[in-house]
């Protein structure tokens, strides 16, 4: 197939360009430009997808079998691309988010839940709306949280941080919230498992690990990962109500229970995750955290100090 991928340069898009190269596709990436392309030879078309004149002016003589909008976060960012290439494609693939759901006393979330109307990821549940609305073929992955090597979030190099200095682990709640973590090229084999799969037009799928995890457990497998004892880590446990930290996040994920069945996504891909917690944050460890020099890089402990001090 020949594909175009909206961005494909960082994080998600480098996995999925690899794979899908490597599988024969022929991949076309549109993207500002800033990072260099993640396979030799790789075509860029170069725009801002927010300049929509410019954006359809250079798609306007191209054709592809699929779309991939892998950081499209707004309706108002996706439909230029439905209006240029409407009837002629083959599927629609768009990277929306679990963080559409809303907050649930059952769980683990599944498709078909109520979303969140006052979600920040609002607009993903808008998008699939409307590409569903439009008839256009399309898939729609949510995520959990995602980890792997060149994760630009501030997660599993979160605990890293702390970990490698010795330092404290602070935690909010009582430490037994439950989350999900998946690996990004897990994430990335399961959208590349989308294509020319019937069954997965017009559907909505949960990707992520295929196991919870709480906060506690997340620490101690990170330590694991970066090999620490599990057992002599200092977790403190605080009530974060009791905190304003401004715009500074003192803890990565959402206080809550946060995960989702993945069933679905196993049965009509053909998929599962071939990652395991620990072994997924021991890659990322290693093949990010302490390649790209994190670990010895000037950290903002402010908020920990904060809480640390407030526990004395």
């Amino acid at each position: 197939m020949r594909i175009l991928m909206m961005g494909g340069t960082r994080f998600i898009g480098v996995y999925l360009t690899q794979q899908l190269v490597a599988q024969g596709h022929e991949v076309v990436l549109f993207n500002r430009g800033n990072h260099p392309a993640p396979v030799d030879g790789v075509t860029q078309i170069h725009g801002d997808r927010k300049d929509v004149d410019g954006l359809k002016a250079k798609l306007a003589n191209e054709s592809f079998d699929a779309i991939f909008d892998n950081n499209g976060r707004e309706l108002s960012d996706t439909q230029p691309l439905v209006e240029c290439f409407r009837g002629k494609i083959q599927h629609f693939v768009y990277v929306s988010s679990a963080g559409v759901y809303q907050k649930s006393d059952q769980m683990p979330h599944v498709e078909g839940d109520a979303v969140d109307p006052k979600s920040r990821h609002r607009g993903k549940f808008e998008t699939e709306a409307y590409l569903a609305a439009e008839g256009i073929p399309f898939t729609s992955i949510r995520p959990v949280y995602i980890y792997g090597p060149q994760n630009y979030n501030d997660l599993e190099a979160w605990f890293f941080d702390r970990l490698v200095r010795d330092r404290p682990i602070p935690i909010p709640g009582d430490g037994m919230a439950l989350t999900q973590l998946g690996h990004v090229a897990d994430l990335a084999r399961a959208m590349v498992a989308v294509l020319g799969n019937a069954a997965a037009i017009g559907q909505i799928y949960n990707v992520s690990g295929d196991r919870a995890v709480s906060f506690d457990g997340l620490a101690r497998a990170c330590a694991i990962a970066a090999g620490k004892d599990p057992s002599q880590l200092q977790l403190v446990h605080y009530n974060p109500k009791a905190f304003d930290f401004g715009k500074r996040k003192a803890f990565p994920m959402r206080v809550q229970h946060f995960f989702t069945a993945i069933d679905n996504a196993k049965r009509d891909l053909q998929w599962a995750p071939q990652f395991d917690l620990v072994s997924g944050l021991k890659d990322s460890f290693q093949n990010d955290f302490l390649a790209t020099g994190r670990d010895q890089a000037p950290v903002d402990f402010s908020p920990d100090d904060e809480i640390l001090a407030a526990q004395s």
